[in-house]
């Protein structure tokens, strides 16, 4: 009886253990690397699994600058800064890596979001070099074919995208124009744009919106939160779960703004660290996690009661994105490199509040995405 049970726990550890494994990997581009850079998850440590090289000018830095998953998991997509003249979106197998298709996008494109049943890639193409102020575009992509169905006219430096869980609505933020589109899917077409700030003073001028475009967004009535009394520069835009609220993080204002999705009226604006750059609620949506790119920070925020909870120093100066492994339970958090000091990626526990541990990612790391199996 003594020997069955222990063949039988022999036999049974081995099997615990597989369970126990972690079913997903997490991927960061690096900017000035040329390279995705693929880890395990080992408790509340990152492993490097494999490291991919993208681009194609050996010559040059390509620039990949954003990366997102399919929503089957069978491909991802990098967005490549530079090209001649335009930058590119690329769509990797996952099993493989392989390369299974690319499309010429617009100038320096950034965040990528993709429609819940596949078959569209939204990218805001940033244009950071270009002569301002402009009208930059939104490129729509086709995934199946990889082939671009349009440039949408969007607003002045559009920086975030993202896809609402129905498929039905993306969300543009425009970082110089200080705006928030809202892009039917079914038309591809804009049917909402509000003001989020003053917009860019370039000049002494502000940049708003009628500068470059026919026709003004119409601000809120009396302007009753002073929004266009200040600058905003809203670099991310992120979706609750449930698709009823807009979380836009203020690069210039040092803060988070909460919308109402429905209304797109404005619920309140959460001060944080300088420089707030990026902005993802967790999976279960209580809680919003926000970069501080220039405040060597990340800010916990409450998505109840709309109050920062805790704001945790990160291991390196520059702090760029934010994913979440998929039970919720620990944040990722990407900072770029500065000179030869490698970024890294530190890792949160959500529950304690805490760093508990943290990798150097070299050549610039920028986004990052979770891929489940």
């Amino acid at each position: 009886m003594i020997k069955q049970l222990l063949l039988g726990s022999l036999l049974a550890a081995p099997l615990l253990a597989q369970q126990a494994e972690p079913r997903y990997k997490v991927a960061i581009v690096s900017e000035s690397g040329d390279i995705v850079t693929w880890l395990k998850p080992n408790g509340h440590q990152l492993v490097v699994d494999r490291v991919v090289p993208v681009g194609i000018m050996p010559a040059d830095i390509d620039g990949p600058h954003n990366i997102a998953m399919a929503p089957d998991m069978k491909s991802y997509f990098v967005t490549i800064a530079h090209g001649v003249p335009f930058g590119t979106l690329w769509r990797f197998d996952t099993a493989t890596d392989s390369l299974i298709g690319r499309a010429t996008v617009e100038l320096f494109p950034t965040t990528i979001a993709v429609t819940p049943d596949g078959e569209f890639a939204f990218v805001a193409n940033s244009d950071f070099h270009g002569d301002r102020p402009r009208t930059n575009v939104v490129s729509i992509v086709h995934v199946p074919t990889m082939a671009k169905i349009t440039d949408l006219p969007a607003c002045d430096m559009p920086h975030g995208v993202k896809v609402n869980r129905a498929g039905t609505l993306a969300y543009v933020s425009c970082m110089n124009s200080d705006e928030i589109l809202e892009i039917d899917v079914n038309t591809f077409g804009i049917s909402r744009r509000v003001r989020i700030g003053k917009g860019h003073d370039m000049g002494g001028h502000p940049a708003t919106h009628a500068q470059h475009q026919a026709t003004a967004p119409e601000p809120p009535p009396a302007d009753p939160y002073g929004l266009l009394k200040k600058e905003c520069a809203g670099t991310f835009v992120s979706v609750s779960p449930n698709g009823k609220t807009l979380y836009v993080a203020c690069n210039y204002g040092n803060s988070l703004q909460v919308w109402d999705a429905a209304s797109l009226a404005l619920i309140k604006e959460i001060p944080l660290g300088a420089g707030s750059y990026n902005a993802e609620p967790s999976p279960d949506g209580a809680l919003v996690v926000v970069t501080n790119k220039k405040d060597q920070s990340v800010s916990l925020v409450d998505a109840k009661a709309l109050t920062e909870i805790v704001r945790l120093k990160t291991t390196k100066k520059i702090v760029h994105g934010v994913a979440f492994s998929p039970d919720g339970k620990l944040a990722y958090v990407s900072q770029e490199s500065i000179g030869s000091d490698p970024g890294a990626i530190d890792v949160i526990d959500l529950g304690t509040r805490k760093i508990v541990s943290t990798v150097a990612i070299p050549a610039q790391p920028t986004g990052l995405a979770i891929f489940t199996y």
